[in-house]
């Protein structure tokens, strides 16, 4: 009997990749690297449960571009061939059952913590709105030209390793993310200014990686639909730089939002016109399907097979992404590709202490600490557990921190 469900279809990319169904793990900080940045065997173990989990495409954490600038400790960087071995098994162990692998490389601009990094850069010198950050220096044109060689070089080395493609992270106020936007970058020359100007920096690092890379190699994109701030990156401006990419080839994009000064996709906060299709930006993936032919992928409030075989079905997205969900049950894949009616249990994380909810610490960290456990061999942990879970996490976060200190002091 044939399978009539929808999330079962293979998708046929640009550059000639086939993923096996329409499932993404979606990327997710592992926070499982040394402190200086290096691959461990640990994400051999973790990307193999995830690839017998049955996703067509896994999408790694933050790969770091330049180890002086990080977006959290533990991240990996990769500048160089010294972690190829260790690559390789991380790729091949990922591909193991059939699925793909891309790796989401980063720069994190000046969203990089000051417990980890005493000279961020940025387009301009505009501060973030955290004392957790501090302020930026403004890049010069040599240096802007410096990262995108080191975005090229960092996917050169990912592709030599077995990675299939890699993801560029335009999204969360990174630095993509910093240069698109009006309210971050205020410089007056090339890099600045127009929109056309603005994405500049991202048209520059797509066409570098695919003349390095070659036609064969997927190349993507995680873009925010907006920054939901005042004077920011807006919708109107995202479709614009989503036509441009498209124009250039891209392989997907996947619609996020938001950045640490405004963490709306982590608050679980869903509009009510939103909640019946449980996820994130469905509205602004069904108007951007009409002006672009790359596929799209949505991440970000997914919880029930059938929400995910509607979107689907509907053609509001191509692929359906998913990162909480398979740090607490990695196997999710299989199950709603068998059509037993699957729910996640996956919900919002509130703890009382406003601090930490608003910063949504929780919302990452905890889900963080179960990536880890799968990383180790051990079951993850499917509850958090009032006070005890914060006191935990907490401690991990300040442990990770103090692991990166000793290496760079």
């Amino acid at each position: 009997m044939p399978n009539t469900n929808p999330l079962s279809r293979t998708l046929k990319l640009r550059c000639g990749s086939v993923l096996k169904n329409r499932i993404c793990k979606s990327a997710m900080n592992e926070a499982i690297a040394t402190g200086e940045g290096r691959v461990v065997r640990q994400f051999e173990v973790l990307y193999k449960a995830w690839a017998e989990g049955g996703a067509g495409l896994l999408v790694t954490g933050n790969v770091m571009v330049d180890k002086r600038h990080v977006n959290e400790p533990l991240a990996v960087a990769v500048e160089d061939n010294r972690d190829v071995h260790l690559l390789k098994l991380w790729a091949k162990s990922a591909k193991s059952t059939g699925g793909l692998i891309w790796a989401q490389i980063s720069h994190p601009g000046k969203q990089s913590p000051k417990f980890l990094n005493q000279a961020p850069v940025a387009p301009s010198s505009i501060p973030l709105k955290s004392d957790m950050f501090i302020p930026p220096r403004g890049l010069t044109e040599e240096e802007i030209l410096d990262i995108i060689e080191r975005f090229t070089n960092t996917a050169s080395v990912l592709k030599d390793a077995g990675f299939d493609g890699v993801q560029l992270h335009g999204a969360h106020g990174y630095l993509i993310s910093q240069f698109l936007s009006p309210n971050h970058n205020q410089r007056e020359d090339q890099w600045g200014g127009s929109l056309e100007n603005r994405m500049r920096f991202v048209a520059e690092i797509y066409k570098s990686i695919r003349e390095k890379a070659g036609k064969t190699f997927a190349i993507g994109i995680k873009l925010n639909s907006s920054d939901f701030q005042k004077g920011g990156f807006t919708q109107e401006e995202s479709i614009e730089v989503c036509k441009a990419l498209d124009k250039l080839g891209i392989d997907m994009i996947e619609i996020s939002g938001g950045s640490w000064e405004n963490p709306v996709n982590r608050k679980g906060n869903l509009k009510e016109c939103t909640k019946k299709r449980e996820a994130y930006f469905l509205e602004f993936s069904e108007i951007l399907k009409q002006s672009v032919e790359t596929p799209i992928m949505v991440t970000g409030g997914f919880r029930s097979q059938a929400a995910m075989q509607e979107a689907i079905k509907s053609g509001v997205v191509d692929v359906i992404g998913l990162a909480r969900p398979l740090a607490i049950d990695p196997d999710l894949p299989n199950k709603v590709l068998s059509g037993i009616g699957y729910q996640s249990s996956v919900k919002p994380i509130t703890t009382g202490i406003k601090k930490i909810d608003d910063m949504a610490i929780m919302e990452i960290s905890w889900y963080t600490d179960q990536i880890r456990r799968i990383s180790e061999g051990k079951e993850p942990k499917t509850k958090v557990c009032g006070l005890l879970s914060v006191i935990e996490v907490l401690y991990n976060f300040w442990r990770r921190g103090q692991t990166v200190k000793r290496v760079r002091t």
